[in-house]
């Protein structure tokens, strides 16, 4: 009679384990199906009738305790031909001779990458995106020319185009995302990662004297590891990015939209 009992107790017990076990598995399988899924090419809901043609320039500011110094302009051109997207961005740095170009080219209908070209005083790349990423990546420091044969099994978008990407997002209060993105950096890391909304917030922005509804979109990456944080003011409107803050783990810049 003792014999059973001790072991109807250590049933009990067992079964109390596996219980508490099973739950915690539930739990955890509940909230990752509440959770988005990551957005791609082939999954994501930005609203294409906001993508205009346009060109804008931002001042670009280097913040030091109360000092706003201006250390450069950059300009941005998009253009829709036939059934692609061109972005053309031109960073002009002060002091500097030489002018840095990156150029994207994405699918119109589902915003996948087909082709990104940088060029700046370090270093000239080309990505040429289809089943596999190709091109070359020319370290002008040290001489070295690398080509690029990268091998992809997931969808994802160019790096250089997604802060575009969210202007299109539905942003309300309290939107999350994440969104596969391909980075090619040496220096850092290669190949799909990803970028993460931590937060969304309706607010308004004091643009040039005039206060302006906007979505406030706190933005981190991969790319730095998530140790920087980028912050986006887009007018509610027109979706135009009107100010872009960055923080570099404490070094702290920022971007103003010349004329909206």
């Amino acid at each position: 009679m003792r014999l059973i009992l001790t072991d109807k107790i250590k049933l009990n017990r067992h079964m109390k384990k596996l219980f508490y076990f099973l739950s915690i598995v539930l739990a955890t399988s509940i909230q990752a199906q509440g959770q988005n899924p990551i957005l791609t090419p082939d999954n994501h809901s930005a609203d294409k009738s906001l993508i205009k043609e346009e060109t804008y320039e931002m001042r670009w500011f280097i913040l030091k305790d109360t000092l706003k110094m201006e250390i450069g302009k950059v300009r941005t051109e998009m253009q829709q031909k036939d059934e692609e997207i061109y972005l053309i961005t031109t960073v002009n740095m002060q002091g500097v001779h030489t002018t840095w170009v990156d150029s994207t080219i994405v699918g119109r209908k589902k915003l996948e990458p087909i082709y990104h070209s940088s060029y700046n005083q370090q270093r000239d790349m080309v990505l040429n995106f289809s089943n596999q990423v190709t091109g070359y990546y020319n370290d002008k420091q040290t001489g070295v020319n690398t080509k690029i044969s990268e091998s992809v099994d997931v969808p994802f978008f160019d790096s250089n185009f997604y802060p575009q990407l969210i202007r299109w997002l539905p942003l309300k209060n309290g939107y999350q995302s994440t969104m596969a993105i391909f980075d090619y950096n040496p220096k850092s890391k290669i190949g799909v990662l990803t970028a993460t909304i931590k937060n969304t917030e309706k607010t308004t922005l004091d643009f040039k004297g005039n206060p302006k509804p906007v979505w406030k979109v706190t933005m981190t990456d991969d790319i730095s590891k998530n140790k920087a944080v980028s912050t986006y003011y887009i007018d509610q409107k027109s979706r135009k990015i009107l100010k872009q803050e960055i923080d570099l783990g404490g070094r702290k810049m920022v971007m103003e939209l010349v004329d909206q």
